[in-house]
């Protein structure tokens, strides 16, 4: 797998959630399917007057979510940015002609309301249900930075194995210390709650 990969995935999905952060600090959540993709970019459109609109201008920070059939989440955070004004119909354009529909909900002129934002800097985290042990990995796109989550296990370990023998995905082998396999690893937190000694560090939170 690899970020380009993502992107098709989430092409194939068609229509993600988008989520920012409203005005009174309180969660937003959409549905957008006025999409277009680059190998190693997303271009979407929406309409001056949305809140959304007001939320990515003034902030441009959204988190973007894809589920698969196959029980495969696939995350996208990153700062969405305005395309240059002289851009602005070229993409209109092609996202129209990719989606016949949105020409019923904005029919002839009524499109130049739209503004389009691309994103081609952000981490992508793939995370599969599907399989077992379960699969998760990140990937970036442009000049994003990977951010570390989850768990790990400190110098502090004892060996005691509690945490090995607590974890649902299996994902914990011996050692000195024990070590976390992270691509299997849920992020559920049982080997933090049941470890003796507080060995078991969080990442990230």
């Amino acid at each position: 797998m690899d970020a380009q990969t993502c992107l098709k995935k989430l092409a194939y999905v068609g229509v993600l959630n988008f989520a920012t952060v409203g005005k009174d600090g309180k969660p937003q959540v959409r549905n957008i399917s006025a999409i277009h993709y680059e190998p190693q970019a997303m271009y979407f459109f929406t309409a001056r007057g949305k809140a959304f609109c007001g939320e990515l201008l003034s902030d441009g920070n959204v988190q973007i979510l894809g589920y698969t059939k196959y029980k495969e989440m696939i995350r996208l955070s990153a700062r969405a940015e305005r395309v240059p004004e002289h851009e602005q119909r070229k993409w209109i354009d092609i996202i129209f002609e990719e989606q016949p529909y949105l020409s019923n909900v904005y029919p002839g002129n009524t499109r130049e309301i739209g503004i389009v934002f691309r994103i081609d800097n952000g981490e992508i985290e793939d995370f599969n249900l599907g399989v077992n042990p379960i699969f998760r990995e990140k990937y970036t796109i442009g000049k994003a930075d990977l951010t570390e989550k989850g768990y790990c296990i400190s110098q502090d370990c004892i060996g005691c194995g509690k945490c090995m023998k607590n974890c649902p995905q299996r994902c914990i082998v011996a050692g000195k210390p024990y070590e976390i396999i992270q691509e299997h690893c849920l992020h559920c937190g049982n080997c933090f709650e049941k470890c003796p000694v507080g060995a078991v560090k969080k990442r990230g939170f």
